[in-house]
C-alpha cells in the first residue's frame, strides 16, 4: 500500500513535501525532489533548513506554520539551485494537526510557475525591445539631420578662424557631434529585428572564439578563464557573428566588474526542465550557455536596471552592452536572465532554442 502512494504522489504534477514537528522531512515526491534538487534519499530524515538553507522563504514558512498551527500561503517564492536555474514556485503550507489541535508537522506543496512567468518576462521583454526600437528610430531622425549642421558650421568656424582658442573649442564641438552621432547609430540596433541571417553554428566554437579574444584583452590580465562545456549539445541555427557580440559584450562586463582578480567561467548544458516555444508555437530544446563571474556583484537596487539601454554606473560606458545583448539573444528566440547578488558574483544566463530547420 505505502509503495502504490508514493507512485501515486509521485504522478502528481505539483510538489508534496511532508516535514514532522522537527522539521525534518520524512515523505516528499518526485516533482518536490526536481524543484528542491535532491533525492529521496538525501532528503528524508534532514531537517528543511539542511536542504533549503536557514534563511529561505520556504524553510521560514514550514517553522511559521509549526509554531502557529496555522495554514500559510505564499505566491512566486523563489528556490535558488546548484546546478539548474532557480525555480519560481507557488507555496501553500497546511499544518497536520493532532486531536488536541497540536500541530505534529506540515505538509508543502509546491507549484512550479517558472514556465508561466517566463513567458511573461519574454513577451514583455520583447515590448520592450520593439519600444527602444521606435524610440532609436526617433531620435535618428529628429537628432541626426540638426547634428550634420552643427558639424558642419563648427568645420566652418574651426577653418576661417585665427584664434587658436576658438579653433580648440570648435574642433571640440566637431568631435562632440561625432560621438553622439555615433551612439545614435549603436541605439539603431534597436530597429534591426528581420536583419538576423541564421546557420549552422556550434557554439562551442563560438565561446572557445570570444575566449581567445578575451585573452589577448588587457581586463583579462589576472582573470582565470573557464570552460565547463556539454559535448553533446548539437549545432543550433543562429548567427555566429551576433552570438559572438553577445557573449563578448557580456564577458567584458564580467571582467570589468573583476578588475583583475578571480574567475570567469563560460558554461554549457542542455536544459531538462524548461523549454523554449518557437514563433509557430512548437515547444523546443533548449541550450543554456552561463557566463559567470566571482566579482562583487550587482545590487539589488540596479537589478532591473542593468539591461536598460543608456543606463551605466561606469564612467565612459554607453550603458549599450547588456541592452544589444539581450536584442540579439531575442532576435534569436531565446531570453537573457540575469542572478547576482553583492558578493556573490553575477550569473548571466543565455538560454537558445535548438530549432529543427534550414538555415535562412
Amino acid at each position: 500500500m505505502a509503495r502504490d502512494l508514493q507512485r501515486v504522489i509521485d504522478a502528481v504534477l505539483d510538489g508534496v513535501v511532508v516535514v514532522d514537528e522537527d522539521a525534518r522531512v520524512e515523505f516528499l515526491n518526485a516533482e518536490a525532489c526536481r524543484i528542491l534538487e535532491t533525492s529521496g534519499e538525501a532528503a528524508i530524515g534532514a531537517r528543511i533548513e539542511q536542504i533549503l538553507g536557514p534563511d529561505h522563504a520556504l524553510a521560514k514558512i514550514v517553522h511559521s506554520v509549526l509554531g502557529s498551527g496555522r495554514s500559510s500561503i505564499d505566491s512566486e517564492s523563489r528556490v535558488r539551485r546548484r546546478f539548474e536555474a532557480e525555480v519560481v514556485v507557488d507555496v501553500a503550507a497546511s499544518p497536520l494537526l493532532e486531536e488536541d489541535r497540536s500541530c505534529s508537522g506540515v505538509v508543502l506543496a509546491l507549484r512550479d510557475r517558472t514556465i508561466q512567468r517566463t513567458l511573461a518576462e519574454w513577451v514583455a521583454e520583447r515590448e520592450q525591445l520593439q519600444a527602444f526600437g521606435q524610440i532609436a528610430a526617433g531620435i535618428a531622425h529628429e537628432v541626426k539631420n540638426p547634428l550634420g549642421g552643427i558639424r558642419g558650421a563648427a568645420e566652418l568656424v574651426c577653418a576661417r578662424v585665427e584664434d587658436p582658442r576658438t579653433r580648440d573649442a570648435a574642433e571640440l564641438i566637431v568631435r562632440e557631434v561625432d560621438r553622439i552621432v555615433a551612439l545614435v547609430d549603436d541605439l539603431m540596433v534597436f530597429t534591426q529585428g528581420g536583419s538576423l541571417r541564421l546557420a549552422p553554428v556550434n557554439i562551442h566554437r563560438v565561446l572557445d572564439d570570444v575566449i581567445e579574444l578575451l585573452s589577448m584583452d588587457p581586463l583579462a590580465v589576472g582573470v582565470e578563464l573557464e570552460r565547463v562545456f556539454d559535448p553533446s549539445i548539437p549545432e543550433l541555427l543562429g548567427s555566429a557573428d551576433r552570438l559572438i557580440q553577445v557573449f563578448l559584450n557580456l564577458a567584458r562586463n564580467a571582467l570589468q566588474a573583476l578588475e583583475g582578480a578571480g574567475s570567469l567561467r563560460f558554461e554549457t548544458r542542455m536544459t531538462l526542465d524548461h523549454r523554449l516555444t518557437g514563433e509557430s508555437g512548437e515547444v523546443l530544446p533548449t541550450v543554456s550557455i552561463t557566463v559567470a563571474d566571482d566579482g562583487p556583484g550587482i545590487p539589488p537596487e540596479l537589478m532591473e536596471k542593468v539591461t536598460t539601454p543608456l543606463f551605466t554606473t561606469r564612467p565612459g560606458g554607453t550603458g549599450l552592452g547588456l541592452a544589444v545583448a539581450r536584442h540579439w539573444v531575442a532576435q534569436h528566440g531565446g531570453s537573457l536572465r540575469i542572478d547576482s547578488a553583492p558578493q556573490r558574483g553575477t550569473r548571466v544566463r543565455v538560454s537558445l532554442p535548438l530549432r529543427r530547420g534550414e538555415a535562412s
